[in-house]
C-alpha cells in the first residue's frame, strides 16, 4: 500500500522542478508586498528625520519626543543645549528631536 502511494505521488518526466518554482512565487509576492508597505516607508521617514537633524540652527523652536518644547542655544556633536524656560537650560541628543517648530 505504501508502495502504491509512493508510485502515485511524483510525476513522470521531471515535471516537479517547475512546480517546485511555482511554489515560490507567491512568497516572493508577499516579500514584495512587505518590502512596499513596511520597510520602504519606514525608510524613508528615518531619511526625512534625519535630514530635519542637520538643518537645526541656533534660535530654533524644537519639541522633544518626550514632549518637552524650548529654544536651541547651543549645538554641539549630536548634543543640542535646549533653553526651556529663561535661565533654564538642559543637554538632549539630536536623535530625541522630533519636530522643529516653524
Amino acid at each position: 500500500m505504501l508502495t502504491l502511494a509512493y508510485a502515485m505521488g511524483t510525476p513522470p518526466g521531471g515535471a516537479g522542478g517547475s512546480s517546485s518554482f511555482m511554489s515560490f512565487i507567491p512568497l516572493i509576492f508577499m516579500f514584495a508586498i512587505f518590502y512596499l508597505l513596511l520597510i520602504r516607508p519606514q525608510q524613508k521617514k528615518a531619511k526625512e528625520h534625519k535630514d530635519l537633524l542637520e538643518t537645526i540652527k541656533k534660535g530654533d523652536q524644537i519639541v522633544t519626543a518626550g514632549g518637552i518644547h524650548g529654544k536651541v542655544t547651543a549645538i554641539d556633536d549630536g548634543v543640542v543645549v535646549m533653553e526651556i524656560a529663561t535661565g533654564v537650560n538642559i543637554r538632549i541628543n539630536k536623535g530625541y528631536i522630533a519636530t522643529v517648530v516653524k
